[in-house]
């Protein structure tokens, strides 16, 4: 492993031109002997903590990036239209056509059979919602992976759908991987926290023992896993023989409600002009015994909840049990919630890239609550700890992106929405480096930017330039 004296660095934040030293793969602390190291002018780019994202599902956001993508269109049939072109396109036809990025929610029309089946009565479609919360398919797709209806299946059926399709679907998946990986390192990401719904460990072991170390992965896992766990001896944060410590056991996840776009996040009140409420997935019981038997095992857990009644829900769970971990998503939070979050040591996990694409939706189907959607700085007000992350392939597996949507509240020309729930870019940045600070004695990860990302336009903070993103010492992106 190659040791390095990063000369003419600026810090984030600092003031002054300084220099890092890196020797096996650890920061050392300033003035440390630099013998035997190899010399990197930085020529002044500015240095920082290697970014986190706190949420991904890696393997649907390698794969979802190589299918159909149908996210521009305004009604179902301009979908169908999109699939009809592809179709004409393709030459194969013995394969289901899989696409990705419908959101229904504010479509004058129905995403039913009927549509697709017009443009494609015999090949199979699958389209994937955006918030992955749905899959739309045909009446031959209903009929190939024998489903209980055409048109839209929701939750369970369809989070079963896209897993099926992930291990059945056609093309190289390690190349998909290297791809998605290699792209998230010109991003600057230097660990992921993947909530993949399939088995993810084995996949991850294997593919890190044979050379991708691209960053970090803390897999996460679903209940079905709970047990081989527990047999195995595993417990959050222990690391992988085999992976040069890139590679450790992330949180148990549970999913107590769905989605904004599906209408199925779960609600204290219900949706305007409805008696509908949204879905409880995992009942409060349930999910207090998921977390007292996570806690016993040596497990932190990340609870999806992405409405309020399901957020007070997971709170109170984590106060009965004493459990460790996040709610995921915080979507739409209470008010006498925000302090519970710090009272219990629960952490935040958002996706402030979320707020752009369900902005309209919002304004549809929770006008009477939108002030209490995305409240960042509300949550930071009341002490709670907030990391930040994509939900790829749900937003694109870009960190810019969430910080720029933490701190710019709007993703066009309209005045943004919320503005003083934003975080400021101190604190979106702080939200989305695991906690260092590159400090002595940390691992060496970290990046290189062209721009200080505390003083640049917001567009360049969204399209920001990586020149370089270091891992345990190693670079894993290299543009000087």
């Amino acid at each position: 492993m190659t040791s390095w004296y990063l000369d003419n660095v600026r810090v984030v934040g600092a003031d002054a031109p300084t220099a890092l030293v890196i020797r096996d793969g650890v920061l050392q602390a300033p003035g440390s002997d630099t013998s035997g190291l190899e010399r990197l002018d930085l020529d002044g780019r500015w240095v920082m903590p290697g970014l986190w994202d706190k949420h991904v599902h890696f393997t649907q956001w390698a794969i979802v990036r190589r299918r159909l993508d149908v996210s521009q269109a305004t009604s179902a049939h301009a979908a169908a239209q999109i699939v009809a072109a592809r179709l004409v396109a393709e030459y194969n036809h013995s394969e289901p056509l899989i696409g990705f990025g419908f959101r229904d929610s504010l479509w004058d029309d129905h995403a039913n059979a009927e549509v697709l089946d017009a443009v494609a009565p015999e090949r199979p479609v699958v389209l994937l919602s955006g918030d992955m919360h749905a899959c739309w398919v045909n009446s031959a797709a209903q009929r190939r992976f024998q489903l209980s209806t055409a048109g839209l299946v929701r939750e369970h059926e369809a989070f079963a759908l896209q897993m099926r399709l992930d291990r059945e679907a056609p093309g190289d998946e390690d190349v998909a991987f290297s791809s998605a990986a290699a792209d998230a390192a010109s991003k600057g990401i230097v660990g992921i926290v993947d909530l993949e719904m399939a088995q993810n460990l084995d996949g991850w072991a294997h593919r890190i023992s044979h050379g991708l170390h691209a960053f970090r992965v803390r897999s996460g896992f679903y209940p079905q896993e709970f047990d081989a766990r527990i047999a195995a001896g595993l417990r959050t944060g222990a690391t992988i023989e085999g992976t040069n410590g890139l590679l450790s056991i992330g949180p148990l996840k549970l999913i107590t409600d769905g989605s904004l776009n599906t209408r199925t996040a779960y609600c204290h009140e219900p949706y305007p002009g409805t008696s509908h409420h949204g879905d409880l997935t995992i009942s409060a019981d349930d999910t207090a015994q998921y977390l007292s038997r996570a806690t016993d095992a040596g497990f932190s857990v990340a609870v999806h909840a992405l409405g309020d009644a399901a957020v007070t829900h997971a709170l109170d769970a984590f106060r009965d049990t004493g459990a460790q971990g996040s709610v995921e998503h915080a979507q739409l939070v209470a008010h006498t919630d925000l302090a519970r979050f710090r009272e219990s040591g629960v952490t935040a996990s958002v996706q402030p890239a979320h707020l752009w694409d369900d902005r309209d939706a919002t304004a549809k189907h929770w006008h009477d609550r939108a002030d209490r959607c995305f409240p960042f700085a509300s949550l930071r007000a009341a002490g709670a700890q907030i990391v930040l992350g994509s939900d790829a392939p749900v937003a694109p597996l870009d960190p810019w992106r969430a910080i720029a949507a933490a701190v710019h509240r709007s993703a066009d020309d309209r005045e943004p929405w919320n503005q003083t729930e934003a975080l400021t870019r101190a604190e979106a940045l702080a939200a989305s480096v695991d906690g260092r600070s590159l400090q002595p004695g940390d691992p060496a990860d970290l990046i290189a930017l062209e721009d200080n990302p505390l003083a640049c336009t917001p567009e360049e903070l969204m399209d920001m330039a990586v020149a370089a993103t270091v891992v345990g010492g190693e670079f894993t992106h290299w543009s000087l």
